[in-house]
C-alpha cells in the first residue's frame, strides 16, 4: 500500500510544482479523501500567482473537489462512511462554536479554513477535510461534472436563491464564463426571463442554447439602455472581476432592484447614490453557501439537467490547465482529473 501521493504545490509566486508527499491520518472531526477531481477556479490565481496576502507556502490550490473517504478521524459524524463519494468547496468545514455558528449562518464561520488557501486543497491525489465542510455527491453526477458546482454553481444558484427575485422577473447575468454559464441555466429553470451580458458575439450561441431569452453583446450595444428597453432587470448578477464594468450597470436595475455582486474584484465598486436613492436599489454581496445549501445546488442541478460545460486534464498537466483557465480559452470551466496508482 502506498505511503505518498502527488500533489502540485505553489512552491513560490507563480510557480506550480508536481511532488510526492506522504499521506497523513486525518485529526479529529477530519477525514482523508481520495480525490477524484478538481476544478480550477479564477480564485486559485490568488495563491498560485501570490496576490493573496498570509498565504504559507507551499500549498496545494484548488477548492472545487470530489472524491471518496478513505479514512475518518476521530469524531466523524456516523453518517459519513469509508467509500462514499463526497466533496468540499471553498468553505472547508465551520466551527460549530462561534457566534455566526450559533446562529446557523455557517457560511459565515469566523473559524473555518479556506480550502486551497488556508490549507491544502484539491490539486492532489489525497486531501485531509473537516467532516463539518463535506458535501454528499448525488449518484447522477459524475466526478468531473460536480467538481465546478461545489463553487461556481454554489456561488450562483445560491446568490439567485437569495435576491428576491421571483418567476417571471427580468434577470440579468453579467459575465459569460465559468459562472455565469451556469448562472444563465441555474436562472432559466427558476423561471425567471433571462438576460445575459458578455463582450463578444461569439458568446450568443452558447449562451441562448444554455437558456437565455436575450443575449446583449456589451462590445457592440450599451447595455443599460437594453436593459431600461426590457424594463429593468430586477437583478443584475454580476459575476466578473471589472468592479468598474459591474458599477456602470446600476441603471439598468428596476426600481428595487439589487446588483447581486459574486464576482470580487480588485478595485471598488463605484456607484452613484442617485440611482440607488431614486429607485430604491440595492447592492448585495452573496459568498458562495454551506455545505447543506451545495447539495441542494447539486440536487437541483440533477432536477434540472443543468451541468457545467467542461475541460479536463490530468493533475500532471496542472500548470497547463491553469494556465489556459487564465488565458480565458476555456469553455468553459477547467477540470484535473486523478489516475490514481495501487
Amino acid at each position: 500500500m502506498r505511503n505518498t501521493y502527488t500533489a502540485v504545490q505553489v512552491t513560490r509566486p507563480g510557480v506550480l510544482e508536481l511532488v510526492e508527499r506522504s499521506i497523513l491520518e486525518p485529526g479529529a472531526g477530519e477525514v482523508l479523501i481520495q480525490v477524484e477531481a478538481c476544478g480550477i477556479c479564477g480564485a486559485d490565481a490568488g495563491v498560485v500567482e501570490g496576490r493573496q496576502p498570509g498565504v504559507q507556502l507551499p500549498r496545494v490550490p484548488g477548492h472545487e473537489v470530489v472524491g471518496r473517504i478513505t479514512a475518518l478521524g476521530v469524531g466523524t459524524p456516523s453518517f459519513w462512511k469509508v467509500g462514499q463519494r463526497v466533496g468540499a468547496g471553498r468553505l472547508g468545514g465551520h466551527c460549530n462554536e462561534c457566534d455566526q455558528c450559533r446562529r446557523g449562518r455557517f457560511n459565515l464561520c469566523r473559524d473555518q479554513p479556506v480550502v486551497g488557501s488556508s490549507q491544502d486543497g484539491g490539486y492532489a491525489e489525497m486531501m485531509l477535510v473537516r467532516s463539518t465542510g463535506l458535501v454528499s455527491i448525488p449518484d447522477e453526477l459524475g466526478s468531473e461534472e460536480a467538481a465546478p458546482i461545489l463553487c461556481a454553481g454554489l456561488a450562483t444558484f445560491n446568490g439567485l436563491k437569495k435576491s428576491g427575485a421571483e418567476a417571471g422577473d427580468l434577470v440579468a447575468v453579467q459575465g459569460i464564463g465559468g459562472l455565469g454559464h451556469l448562472a444563465v441555466q441555474y436562472a432559466r429553470r427558476m423561471g425567471f426571463r433571462v438576460v445575459a451580458i458578455g463582450r463578444g458575439a461569439d458568446i450568443a450561441g452558447d449562451v441562448l442554447k444554455l437558456g437565455a431569452h436575450v443575449c446583449i453583446d456589451a462590445n457592440a450595444e450599451d447595455p443599460v439602455a437594453r436593459l431600461q428597453e426590457l424594463g429593468g432587470a430586477q437583478v443584475i448578477l454580476t459575476t466578473i472581476t471589472d468592479s468598474a464594468a459591474a458599477s456602470s450597470l446600476v441603471p439598468g436595475l428596476a426600481p428595487q432592484g439589487t446588483l447581486l455582486v459574486v464576482g470580487i474584484g480588485k478595485e471598488p465598486l463605484s456607484v452613484s447614490p442617485g440611482p440607488l436613492v431614486a429607485g430604491e436599489r440595492m447592492v448585495q454581496g452573496a459568498i458562495t453557501g454551506t455545505p447543506f445549501e451545495s447539495e441542494k445546488t447539486l440536487d437541483f442541478s440533477v432536477l434540472a439537467e443543468v451541468r457545467p460545460l467542461i475541460e479536463t486534464m490530468p493533475l500532471e498537466r496542472a500548470h497547463d490547465a491553469y494556465q489556459r483557465m487564465m488565458s480565458g480559452e476555456v469553455r468553459y470551466r477547467m477540470v484535473l482529473t486523478m489516475a490514481h496508482r495501487e
